[in-house]
């Protein structure tokens, strides 16, 4: 592929060169998702280790939002890297992001936990979530942009769907190495040490993407604009100090990329922590539910990739965002229906009513896990989420004690410092199911997928995880599309990495913060909803459509 006539005029079968071109690129963005995901999938592990002064409730936020903080700086990567991508080439820039996010993945499976050397483990652990992010900031707009400017004019949505599998073909790799290693293990050695080896694995993945990425050749549609001496000196300023451009990237995040972001994340990692933390379904089997609505599910990134060349991107992306955001609440109740019906059926009968005087009680709405509940009314209300119980607050008389009612039995809470025994009592009494119950989904194998119950499961998530591609699929050739050559990997990259890196990264810690504020499991849903809802109205109105766009003008 050494002339422009090969990617952009051919209209044939796939060559050898380009197939390399998309393994490549795409074998090298699974192993950086595999490592950016394994944190993700052992968020409540990690949290133990790295956050054990905490209360549990607090070392799940804490642990959430150290996750959370790869995605912050992700824009930032976007920005660093794609410069750099617009300035020297996309090769050479997705060489070092795979080093930077490789090498710190693996210092995570050799950093003393806070048992060992306190403080300082949590800080570098955030440290090297930072690295990470900012690597993965670069990584995904030169793989997109390398991929599409080597495809030929009407099926850039074809081969960029193949780098969109990656995100989702790297959270299964993580899920298949954890689960392997759980099982070799057992839980009890996996908890105290073995959760390091997938992380330690990722050195092997490393090499491989390095030397695999070492083979490939610039990309001739930016190779051609160098060698005509019109590259960018400055794709920053291009890119968002000229308002021409600048209000496409700003289209391109509210009408497109965040409501894929929340799409994306709420199918994927929402639905893994919305099983774990709250249905109370063990880690063995949320992973392998997740994993295998992934198997089935994953193909369809093609298929909607390769749909958007023919009837464009903009309408499957916008009706991924409106379907999902029309079905999420039943969807999920669905899922509590089939995983935890104990559950379901304790939300129904019973009444949970904390009763207190309003000046003692305060918000419980905490994101960023910072604050310490110590009156009565927040400690029990706070225990209440943690153990998924629906509850109401209600406010007696000025200088009340605190009580919570359940099914009109009054059971009195004087004292944050006492305990809750009577009220673990009760809660377990109205129905309420904890960690281990009977009823509570358990698969006792990796192919134990066609009891009714499971396979209702996979089935739901399978579900969200169409929407996911439909979302995910066609996202990268439209961006790519929306911005010139000289200053498209930076211009590209910004609102891919906000929407997904912010407005996503940040839905796990804020739905289940919504969740504990309010007394409600579902409530956290409403994050998505409201994000998917606003971008289906934008992008319908203001998006243009790209698929029959000249990706080789600069």
């Amino acid at each position: 592929m050494s002339t422009m006539t090969a990617t952009s005029a051919r209209t044939g079968g796939m060559t050898k060169d380009e197939r390399f071109v998309i393994l490549a690129s795409s074998l090298g963005t699974v192993f950086e998702w595999y490592d950016f995901y394994l944190y993700g999938s052992l968020a409540s592990i990690i949290g133990a280790q790295f956050f054990s002064a905490y209360p549990p409730a607090t070392r799940d936020i804490f642990a959430l939002l150290a996750f959370a903080a790869g995605f912050l700086v992700r824009p930032f990567g976007a920005i660093v890297f794609g410069r750099v991508g617009d300035i020297v080439g996309r090769k050479y820039t997705f060489l070092v992001t795979i080093l930077i996010m490789g090498l710190s993945t693996f210092i995570v499976g050799l950093l003393p936990n806070a048992a060992t050397i306190g403080i300082a483990a949590p800080i570098i652990l955030i440290g090297l979530r930072l690295l990470q992010g900012l690597a993965l900031g670069g990584e995904y707009g030169g793989a997109a942009t390398y991929v599409a400017e080597h495809a030929p004019m009407g099926k850039r949505g074809y081969y960029t769907s193949f780098i969109q599998t990656t995100a989702t073909l790297g959270l299964f790799l993580s899920l298949l190495v954890i689960l392997f290693t759980r099982t070799a293990l057992g839980e009890p050695e996996f908890a105290a040490w073995g959760w390091r080896i997938p992380f330690l694995v990722s050195v092997l993945l490393l090499g491989v993407s390095v030397w695999i990425r070492l083979r490939l050749n610039e990309s001739p549609v930016f190779q051609k604009m160098k060698d005509e001496g019109k590259s960018s000196k400055a794709p920053l300023t291009e890119a968002f100090a000229n308002w021409s451009n600048a209000k496409i990237v700003i289209l391109a995040l509210i009408g497109g990329t965040m409501g894929q972001g929340v799409v994306w994340y709420t199918g994927q990692f929402y639905a893994l922590f919305f099983l774990q933390s709250i249905l109370k379904v063990d880690g063995y089997t949320a992973n392998l539910l997740i994993a295998w609505s992934l198997v089935f599910g994953t193909g369809f990134f093609i298929v909607f990739g390769a749909l958007s060349d023919k009837i464009g991107r903009k309408p499957i992306i916008l009706a991924g965002c409106l379907i999902a955001a029309l079905t999420f609440f039943p969807i999920f109740r669905m899922i509590t229906s089939n995983a935890n019906p104990a559950l379901e059926k304790a939300i129904e009968s019973a009444k949970v009513e904390v009763v207190a005087d309003p000046a003692g009680c305060g918000d419980l709405f905490n994101p960023v896990g910072t604050r310490v509940f110590s009156a009565p009314c927040d400690t029990v209300r706070a225990f209440l989420a943690q153990s998924s119980v629906k509850y109401t607050t209600s406010y007696g008389a000025a200088g009340s004690g605190v009580k919570v009612v359940i099914n009109g039995k009054d059971i009195p809470y004087p004292d944050a410092k006492a305990g809750n025994p009577a009220v673990t009592a009760a809660v377990a009494g109205a129905g309420y199911p904890k960690v281990g119950d009977a009823g509570i989904v358990k698969m006792s194998n990796p192919f134990d997928i066609f009891r009714p119950q499971v396979a209702a499961i996979i089935g739901l998530l399978f579900i969200l995880v169409i929407f996911v591609t439909m979302v995910y699929g066609p996202i990268a050739a439209m961006l790519v599309e929306l911005f010139p050559t000289k200053i498209r990997y930076t211009s590209m990259s910004l609102p891919y990495h906000i929407g997904n890196g912010w407005f996503g990264g940040l839905l796990p810690a804020t739905s289940f913060a919504i969740v504990a504020s309010t007394g409600d499991i579902y409530a956290g849903l409403w994050y998505p909803i409201i994000f998917a809802s606003i971008t289906a109205v934008v992008g319908f109105f203001f998006l243009p459509e790209t698929k029959d766009v000249d990706i080789t003008k600069t």
